[in-house]
């Protein structure tokens, strides 16, 4: 199966290439595939800031490799210990509700404080950099087969699937979380349709989940956010599945906003809800989702499209991602294994096996 998926594989949006970082510009997709090149830590920052790199794996690898740049840096001017930790803060502050970005820069400088004096520091964190790039891949592929398995165990053939948000390629290190297990199953003939939400007001569902979905050959149907709740009930859905940007210690899930309400409307409508991100998403420091930060972004957003104002000069939240609670949610797929009705005793018990490197 594995070999079957890495031969399915379409989509990237992460190269590391002779010491400088390409990253695919998530805002100009799926009109203009234009790859940007990082070649110092600033750089990287305002990549994760701008949405230029965006989903939670794909952050912290970014962030890993810009840690790396930053160091390069460093060394070049001498006193480069001190000065580093400027860039660990930046880094940090890029996007603060990813728990993939403080898992990798905490990784890194993990691997920083076991450095020997006879080692190449910059080596060494290349190549843990390349090494965290390289283990979300793997897992990806876990996963994706982890879900697979889910999706056969309660349903038949032929299924109708529904997701929001994106949690695909792009928001990782390859082949995705959510998407890589609707690809997987799509590859063992268990899909029929596919309906994306658009996922307001970036449009990543539009612009691209549809566009990864209909590149790797998957039936995709995008329908309006506020469509997903008549979907469930007229068009035969049997399984949501969704990424994460954190999931706190008791299986409380923060994502993409209006993943909440599509859960509600999951519960409701007796589809199956499901969970797909690795254990790096998992902050056992956060007791609850009440605990996760949840990041809101300018007005603009919302106000304008394409630069162009649409909407009346009023007052305007933009809070980019909400928090679904763990009774909402039938099952969390992990690269450590699943967990079914999660609670904070199956996210321990889970998070006490072996961690993929």
């Amino acid at each position: 199966m594995r070999e079957r998926l890495l031969a399915a594989e379409k989509v990237t949006g992460i190269q590391w290439r002779d010491g400088t970082l390409h990253l695919l510009d998530q805002r100009l997709l799926p009109a203009t595939e234009q790859w940007l090149v990082c070649d110092d830590v600033a750089a990287v920052v305002r990549a994760i800031r701008s949405m230029a790199v965006r989903g939670a794996a794909a952050i912290g690898i970014s962030a890993a490799y810009g840690l790396v740049l930053a160091l390069r840096q460093r060394l070049a001017e001498g006193d480069w210990e001190q000065s580093l930790e400027e860039d660990f803060l930046d880094l940090a502050e890029a996007r603060p509700t990813a728990a993939n970005l403080f898992w990798a820069l905490n990784r890194m400088r993990e691997r920083l404080q076991r450095l020997r004096p006879d080692e190449n520091v910059l080596a060494v964190m290349e190549a843990e950099a390349v090494a965290i790039h390289q283990s979300d891949r793997e897992a990806n592929l876990t996963m994706a087969q982890y879900g697979i398995e889910q999706i056969r165990r309660h349903q038949g053939s032929e299924q109708t699937l529904l997701t929001c948000g994106n949690a695909g390629a792009l928001a990782s290190g390859g082949f995705g979380t959510a998407l890589g297990v609707i690809h997987a199953a799509y590859l063992e003939g268990m899909v029929e349709r596919v309906y994306a939400g658009e996922t307001r007001p970036w449009l990543q569902g539009s612009r691209l989940t549809a566009w990864e979905l209909a590149r790797e050959g998957v039936p995709v149907t995008l329908c309006a956010d506020s469509a997903l709740a008549h979907l469930m009930k007229t068009k035969g859905i049997t399984w949501v599945i969704v990424g994460a940007d954190c999931i706190a210690a008791n299986g409380d899930v923060a994502s993409k906003i209006g993943t909440y309400q599509t859960a509600v409307s999951a519960m409701h409508h007796g589809v199956r809800f499901m969970v797909v991100a690795s254990s790096t998403s998992i902050d056992l420091n956060l007791a609850s989702g009440d605990d996760i930060h949840l990041e809101e972004h300018e007005a603009d957003e919302l106000l304008e499209v394409a630069g162009k104002r649409v909407a009346a000069d009023v007052e305007v939240i933009n809070t980019v991602f909400d928090v679904t609670p763990a009774d909402l949610i039938d099952v969390i797929v992990t690269e450590k294994g699943i967990v079914e009705r999660p609670d904070t005793a199956k996210i321990a018990q889970l998070m006490c096996r072996k961690r993929l490197h």
